[in-house]
């Protein structure tokens, strides 16, 4: 009786810990396989001395070997071959310093370039050929945008956009008075390659041009309402929309308020208080697939890995340790945190560029350049730590609910 006493008495002093082991093993095995996204772990920086020609990065765009930089204060290309950059001043003919986007026509391999000020220009063959009001149809020296489609290069500025076809010289500008502007003040254009050409408009949205048949439409918040989201879901968060990312037959939409999905029949609005983002207020977008785009915000880049699951990535800059973190998120929940020697140069993102698996993060102090050669799309099961994970990075893996 004694003996089963004392038995008893030590299995009950052992009961927790064997419990803890067990839901420990349960937890392991679980996180094991939970299906987690790609995390960017490989990471170079560029600033001015790595020869570019300012670190307050405006756009980047990407055209095979070559990936182009504007800056505030010059253009620059970087051979990813080579491992050599290059760069254009006002001193080397570029007629204005602050480049705020390019797009490449791919007929002609001319790189065209929005600037924020001096009008537009054209890189061609080493000569810079400069548009701007007073030699051309430009309605204003402030652009914010460039998109090249076919034979017509679109320029975003602060007075409606101009549309200059290269074959004819024929300059057409879009206005309030004869586009569905409520604001003219075009913060960007993109073209999705499939005949529609999108406006981001301060105060009107997204406007959408048809190029068939020359026709407009407009997307607005439905509920006409500045300080909140009233319905969710309904249609655009907000009408100070900053770019449009065409994805399959919709688009991602940036804002100062949160950022939007739309697949061409429904709306999904995206905050930093039910998703990975991590911040409202967002410069631009770039969108991978219907599935995934990623957002430039002032705390740091957003992106969308998987629109089922609404799981996202945030990469930041540790300001006290100046190291790499990314966390993921699905809704708000952290599901992992990998903290990496080096990631972006700094949390304020102006800019991205999708370069194939690579990105390419242009910041208000550098220029970052994600290497993704084992990027996989969506999720896959891997542990906490898997073969896309930089040598040594920290992984803190969180429990789910």
């Amino acid at each position: 009786m004694m003996r089963t006493r004392t038995f008893l008495t030590k299995f009950a002093a052992l009961a927790p810990l064997l419990a803890a082991m067990l839901l420990g093993t349960c937890w392991a095995q679980a996180q094991a396989t939970k299906k987690l996204p790609y995390i960017y772990t490989k990471w170079k920086n560029f600033s001015v001395a790595d020869g570019l020609p300012s670190d307050h990065i405006f756009s980047v765009k990407a055209d095979g070997d070559r990936v182009w930089i504007g800056t505030e204060g010059g253009l620059a290309m970087y051979n990813k071959t080579t491992g050599k950059m290059k760069s254009w001043t006002t001193k080397d003919g570029l007629p204005w310093p602050a480049i705020t986007g390019i797009d490449i026509d791919k007929t002609t391999g001319d790189v065209w370039l929005a600037l924020f000020g001096g009008g537009i220009a054209r890189f061609s063959g080493g000569r810079f050929d400069h548009y701007h009001q007073m030699n051309s149809g430009l309605v204003n020296d402030v652009v914010y945008g460039i998109a090249v489609e076919h034979d017509n290069i679109w320029a975003a500025t602060t007075a409606g956009s101009s549309r200059f076809n290269k074959v004819s010289g024929e300059w057409t500008i879009f206005t309030e008075k004869n586009a569905p502007m409520e604001e003219i003040w075009n913060y960007n254009v993109s073209y999705n390659g499939k005949g529609t050409v999108y406006l981001a408009v301060w105060g009107s949205g997204v406007l959408e041009y048809k190029i068939a048949d020359g026709s407009w439409k407009e997307y607005l918040d439905p509920d006409g309402e500045m300080e909140i989201d009233l319905y969710r879901d309904d249609g655009l968060v907000h009408v100070i929309t900053t770019a449009v990312a065409p994805a399959g037959e919709g688009f991602f939409v940036s804002t100062y308020f949160g950022a939007s999905r739309y697949d061409g029949r429904h709306w999904r609005g995206y905050y930093n208080m039910d998703s990975g983002t991590p911040s409202d207020f967002m410069n631009s977008v770039k969108a991978r697939s219907t599935d995934e785009a990623w957002f430039s915000t002032d705390k740091g880049l957003g992106v969308l890995t998987d629109f089922d699951s609404n799981t996202w990535i945030t990469y930041r800059m540790d300001p006290k340790t100046h190291h790499g973190k990314a966390t993921v998120y699905k809704d708000r929940e952290v599901l992992e945190e990998v903290e990496t020697e080096t990631g972006i140069p700094h949390n304020y993102i102006i800019y991205t560029e999708l370069d194939g698996n690579d990105v390419w993060i242009g910041t208000a102090k550098g220029l970052a350049w994600g290497k993704g050669g084992d990027y996989y799309p969506r999720l896959r099961e891997r542990g906490a730590v898997s073969g896309n994970l930089a040598a040594a990075p920290t992984v803190v893996a969180k429990g789910g609910k």
